[in-house]
Formats: structure tokens, sequence, C-alpha cells
């Protein structure tokens, strides 16, 4: 049978949670920054106050519209082909994180990440049959800050048939991102049913939210493209110490950007989304490898779902420095417990020090952790054929499987066979060189790096892109910053 899905949250506690939420957002409200957007809010009946900037929802308007927002959608990529479908049933793996350091698994050496760095993620991501694409998951320090999102895009375009995002950057960066990506897939009416790019829209607790993220969500909105809403709220700073408490202060803030999002354009995708986890109390810094982020998450799962929302949510985070047994067995139970959970777009891929630093071959093991975790969830079948009782019989005592059809016929779906951990016996282990799992990681990032070769695009298409860069890159920091605060 299947395993059970995870329930961390009664139906009783998932209903309180929704009506303190309605109160929250009805008499507490949260701060718009935006101000074209508490108007559009106050045009749909909110109540808006223009110099503390909050804006309190009416139960009803919220309900109303948290219902426009589709259950699911349709994710595709660089190669319209490659599909996957996002909702409350589905479960698919992505990278994130914006390291802007990068780690040398053999030295343990850290340097600044490159634009060469983020080219050869993109394409390891691209060969890794578990993971369905990434999220800007390496910063480049070698670039202008200004053009980072249309080089970034660029070589997603030249390199990777998966699926891409970024975060929700303003006007100026949110729209060249959407001029970009039609370019790309050929007009802009050929990402509005299959979405190529996801927008995370990054949500300030307690309770309050930026212009430069609105003024992006806005803007994914306008355009029909997925917008992943999401609080990193910390248990003990910036939410209550209670995980109950932090759950309802979360729920609220997602909530009321679903609800933005709709009031933009009725039916945008969303994704109720989770960074949230507890603060070391010590540092007061996030604690993304704490088992409670897993604990989040698959209670945010079941929030989400109880108003009929996919989720993403955060996992394979670590606040271990170096790829060492802490960052093995924090990131592969927050996986677990997310899936287990039922988080439908699960993030974090090859990243450490709460995804600060990445590391190629830390995406490589990461796809075989989830390749274990989906085998795990699979569970097994009993029935006439697996319970093998002819087969048994026939080998008889003191027999031997090893050659019989039953196990030729099941092997490989009834075992998850790993790709770089190392099974081998002591002395076979000696005589190959001793070679860890970073070894064979690594040896498979060479391989995977060797053996690529760019996307055949269209030359006109290349021009484009090379075009639309070279103006992005004629404009100053400035005006790039300048633009966020014309509205």
């Amino acid at each position: 049978m299947k395993t059970s899905d995870l329930k961390i949250l009664s139906d009783d506690e998932i209903s309180r949670i929704q009506q303190h939420t309605l109160e929250l957002l009805e008499n507490t409200g949260i701060i718009v920054e935006l101000k074209k957007m508490r108007n559009l809010l106050s045009d749909h009946g909110c109540a808006v106050d223009d110099v503390s900037k909050i804006v309190k929802f009416p139960a009803s308007m919220v309900e109303r519209f948290v219902k426009k927002a589709p259950r699911e959608f349709t994710l595709c990529g660089a190669d319209a082909d490659k599909q996957w479908a996002i909702s409350p049933e589905t479960r698919v793996w992505s990278g994130l994180g914006t390291p802007f350091r990068m780690l040398d698994p053999k030295t343990g050496a850290r340097k600044d990440a490159t634009l060469e760095d983020l080219r050869k993620h993109l394409i390891i991501f691209d060969y890794l049959d578990h993971i369905t694409g990434n999220q800007m998951d390496i910063w480049p320090q070698d670039i202008p800050m200004h053009t980072t999102h249309v080089e970034a895009i660029r070589a997603w375009a030249q390199n990777c048939t998966k699926t891409f995002g970024m975060g929700a950057y303003g006007v100026m960066a949110t729209s060249d991102m959407m001029e970009m990506v039609s370019l790309v897939m050929g007009g802009s009416d050929k990402i509005e049913d299959k979405h190529p790019f996801c927008g995370i829209v990054s949500i300030h607790s307690p309770l309050s939210s930026a212009q430069i993220q609105l003024e992006g969500l806005m803007i994914l909105a306008e355009n029909n493209m997925p917008a992943l809403v999401s609080p990193e709220a910390m248990a003990g700073t910036t939410a209550p110490v209670t995980l109950g408490g932090l759950l309802l202060q979360h729920n609220a803030e997602i909530i009321s950007h679903v609800v933005m999002a709709q009031v933009v354009n009725p039916g945008t995708p969303v994704l109720y989304g989770s960074v949230s986890t507890v603060a070391d109390m010590k540092a007061g810094t996030p604690a993304l490898g704490s088992v409670e982020t897993g604990m989040i998450s698959a209670a945010s799962a079941q929030l989400a779902h109880s108003y009929d929302l996919p989720i993403r949510a955060v996992a394979g985070a670590t606040e271990s420095k170096v790829a060492d047994v802490q960052c093995g067995f924090e990131r592969e139970q927050s996986m677990t417990l997310a899936a287990m959970g039922g988080v439908n777009y699960i993030t974090c891929v090859g990243t450490l020090e709460s995804t600060n630093s990445g590391m190629h071959e830390l995406a490589v093991i990461d796809n075989e952790i989830i390749a274990r975790v989906e085998r795990a969830l699979r569970g097994f079948e009993i029935n006439d054929e697996t319970l093998a009782i002819d087969t048994i019989k026939r080998v008889g005592p003191g027999g031997n499987y090893l050659v019989e059809e039953h196990t030729l016929n099941y092997l490989r779906t009834e075992h998850f066979i790993p790709a770089v951990t190392d099974r081998d016996h002591i002395e076979v282990w000696e005589q190959s060189g001793k070679k860890n799992i970073l070894d064979h990681a690594a040896n498979e990032v060479n391989r995977i790096l060797s053996e690529h070769r760019p996307r055949d695009l269209d030359p006109k298409l290349i021009d484009e892109l090379d075009h639309f860069v070279n103006k992005v890159a004629a404009r100053s920091e400035e005006d790039f910053l300048a633009a966020e605060w014309e509205n």
C-alpha cells in the first residue's frame, strides 16, 4: 500500500486557524506598502489607512477572492513539451535559495559565486531526473546587480529545458523577466496556460509586505504567471515562539497575498508558500535545518489544501557550513517531512549554510535523497504475486532467490538502486580509491558538464536575447533602483 500522509493538525485545529485568520485580517490587518495596491483593495471593500498603510480585509471578501485562485495549473520548461501538473495531489522538487558563494567540497574553501557557476548549476539541474527546475539558485557576484535577472534568463534559455523562476524584484526587473520569458517561449500567448516561470513573492513578517515585492506580484498577476507567496516567519523573533502562533500569523500573511493576486487578475495561479521556521534563540537567525521546519511545512500543507490550493515549501536546507553528517540529516529530515505532509512544490536543492552557499555536488546528492524519499512514499503492494508464495515454495529451505524470474521481474521496481551512494564491500572500496559520496557526486558533475551541449536555439532568438541583455546592461544601477519608487 501507499505510505500514509503525515497529519500534524486535526480538522478542528485547521478550522480554528482559518477562523482566527479571518479575524486577524479583518480587525488587525497587514501593512500594504504599495499605494496602487491599497487603492485597488479599497475599491473591493477593504478598510485602508494611507498613513499607517494598514489594510483590513473583510472576511467575506477574503473568502470570495481565495476561491478565485485555481487549484491546479501546468508548469512547463524552456522546452514547452516538458510539463508538470501542479495541484494539491501532485508533487515536484525544485532548487531554491540565493547562494552568493560556492563551496569547494575538496578543500572547504569558499569563493564568490559567478555567472559561470549559475550556468553550470542550470546544466546540472537539467540532467537530474527527480528535479523539475530551479529558482535562481546561484547569485552571481561577478556581474552588475541590475543585470543579474536577464543574464540568468539568457543562461536558462541556452542551457536548460526545465522550468525556471526568480524573485519578484519590483517593476523594472519583473517586467524584464516577463518580456524575456515571452521571447524564449515564442510570444506572451505561449506562457498564459503552460507556465515556464514561477515568481517568488516574499512576505515580510510580521503582517507586512514590501513595495518591491507587491510591484512584482502585480506584474506576475497581470501576466498570469504563477506566484509563490511565501513568508519566512521565524518563531521567536518575527512570529510567536509557539508553532501554532506562527502558523496562524503566516496563514494570515499568505492568504492576504493570495487575495491581492486575485484582485489584480482573478484566476492567477498561486502557490501557498512557506519558508517559515524557528529562530535560533541564541543568535536570532533562521534555523532552516531544524526539525521544526519540516513540521511547519507539513502543517502548512494541510492549511493550503484546506483552501484547495497547492503549496510550495522549503526543504533540504541546513545550517551546516560543510558537507558533513549534519548537512545530510538536516536536509533529509525536512525533505521527508515536507513530502509526507503533502507539499506539492518542494524547494531547496544543492545549498548549505542557510542557503547562502551552494555546491554542485550537493545538488547531485539531493537528487538521490529525493529518489529515496519518493521510494519510501510509494510504499509497496501486497498481492498474490508480490507475496511470492509459489517462488518461496519452489526455492524451499536453504535455497537462493538471485536467479529467480520473480527477482528479475521485481528488482528495479521494488528496490531503490543508488547512483552515487557507496554500497561496495570494504575491500572493493579500498581498491577503488576509498571514494566517498562527494567523490562520486563530483564524478557525476564532471560527466554532466562534459557531455552537455547548449540548446540549439534559433539564431534570431539568440540575437534578441543578446540585444535585450545589452539594453538592460546599458542602464545604471541608479535607474534600476529609482524605478521602484515612481509609483
